[in-house]
């Protein structure tokens, strides 16, 4: 499970070119963390990709900030009006069948794995 998760939101990250040595390495360090939390609970492994992909945008933020492409990653494009913003899974627990949603509408963009360029 573990390994799909991270498929996932490495395509999400190539899908807004953002995937570099630095994110990946994020994503890596991300997936590590949460081998250990679903080693510790397993019942929890459906919620697995979603919190992978908050805690990768959760790094990136803390890293880049609010006003840095990558902190805002992944950057909703289909406002065209108002500040840029960032998408967020739903649920908010990451799952199941977790997907983008952008913060100002509310509507869903894709599910996670499946972003456009």
């Amino acid at each position: 499970m573990i390994f799909e998760a991270r498929a996932s939101v490495l395509a999400d990250l190539e899908a807004r070119g953002v995937a570099n040595a630095g994110t990946v390495s994020v994503l890596d360090e991300a997936c590590s963390q949460r081998r250990w939390w679903v080693e510790q609970w397993p019942e929890g492994a459906t919620y697995l990709a979603g919190l992978i992909a908050q805690d990768v945008q959760d790094a990136l933020v803390d890293a880049h900030g609010r006003t840095d492409r990558t902190g805002l990653w992944p950057l909703c494009e289909g406002c065209s009006d108002g500040p840029l913003h960032a998408l967020h899974i739903e649920p908010d627990l990451g799952g199941p069948d977790p997907a983008w949603v952008c913060d100002e509408t509310g509507t869903v963009v894709a599910e996670l794995g499946r972003l456009n360029r």
